[in-house]
């Protein structure tokens, strides 16, 4: 049985539409999961790179498929009030509620985080509304200890030396499958497809580049 990493922001609104879907994508396969928060704006700092949301066009872009994508998978998604916001506070809750605080969380602490960025087009990152959700989940560690924010730390430095550049990813064994849009790709992964055997994923990144940016 694969075991998968399922590496993921709140502040991503495909991190939450292939959340939901995950279940769905992978049905009928056995499989073992971790969820593991780490910290997007730490990855994207790491590769020099803006986010969606700081490129006024493709910010919109953006919203605007995430809310076809919803609609299409049958998801209820609502952009929240604010976006995008500081998910800190967040990610630190659902280590947090771990009883461990391995930089692990479980399903359902993610799903009621999840839901209470992407549902109901609230203000995310309202310290009341945070304040009221942290109540609800009880969680067995102080979200602004050492320990909690080490680990969220720890995990985004993991990732990126795993080679995760984006949220969502998934990880199993040596490979990466970024994107909600890469979970029929994973399926097809576990499912032991005869693809992934014949050379076409490692020569993938045998391709020598043209053209390299070089920053002034």
């Amino acid at each position: 049985m694969k075991h998968i990493i399922f590496h993921f922001d709140f502040l991503s609104p495909y991190a939450y539409l292939a959340f939901e879907q995950f279940p769905e994508a992978l049905k009928g396969i056995s499989y073992s999961v971790s969820y593991r928060p780490v910290l997007f704006a730490g990855m994207l700092k790491h590769h020099g790179q803006l986010g969606p949301a700081e490129i006024a066009p493709k910010r919109d872009w953006t919203y605007r498929q995430v809310m076809w994508l919803a609609h299409t998978l049958n998801i209820p998604m609502q952009m929240p009030a604010i976006h995008p916001f500081n998910p800190l506070p967040l990610l630190r809750l659902a280590i947090a509620c771990h009883a461990g605080a391995t930089g692990e969380a479980n399903r359902y602490v993610c799903e009621t985080i999840f839901r209470h960025v992407w549902r109901g087009g609230q203000d995310a990152g309202n310290v009341e509304r945070i304040a009221a959700l942290a109540a609800q989940l009880s969680p067995a560690h102080d979200g602004q200890s050492d320990t909690v924010k080490n680990s969220l730390k720890n995990n985004t430095a993991e990732a990126i030396a795993l080679g995760v550049f984006g949220v969502p990813s998934l990880t199993v064994d040596d490979k990466i499958f970024w994107g909600l849009d890469a979970l029929p790709m994973l399926r097809d992964y576990l499912l032991d497809a005869p693809w992934f055997q014949g050379g076409d994923w490692k020569r993938a990144s045998q391709v020598g580049s043209g053209i390299i940016r070089v920053k002034t």
